[in-house]
């Protein structure tokens, strides 16, 4: 089990990572939306927002967000460190994300982009 500090931290690395990648700043230049992180099996909430390209973080989450990205905190942290991609727990059912299938696409490739496959 990963605690709030660890999801918070792996955030922040995805954040970093995001926002020292040129090409999807200006890939995502025009996509605003707001995503919120919760993990199943402890406290956490976080709240990653994509305005005119660049990614901001913050604690909590905010009403009617886009997308809602929910799991487990082991699997959330291993996710935005890169050590896992999505795919798999979202095939099995561990990683379940609320929104618009053009948006889970998106993030889904944005995590493509930052970590590989």
């Amino acid at each position: 089990m990963a605690t709030h500090t660890e999801i918070t931290e792996s955030l922040k690395v995805f954040k970093d990572n995001y926002n020292g990648n040129e090409r999807l700043k200006i890939m995502n230049r025009d996509w605003n939306r707001v995503v919120v992180i919760k993990a199943t099996d402890i406290e956490s909430l976080h709240t990653l927002k994509v305005q005119d390209g660049l990614v901001s973080l913050k604690e909590g989450a905010v009403e009617n967000p886009n997308l809602t990205v929910i799991s487990d905190s082991e699997t959330l942290a291993d996710i935005f460190y890169g050590d896992i991609t999505p795919t798999e727990p979202y095939n099995n059912g561990t990683l379940r994300i609320i929104g618009q299938e053009d948006d889970i696409i998106r993030l889904d490739f944005i995590s493509l982009m930052i970590w590989g496959e």
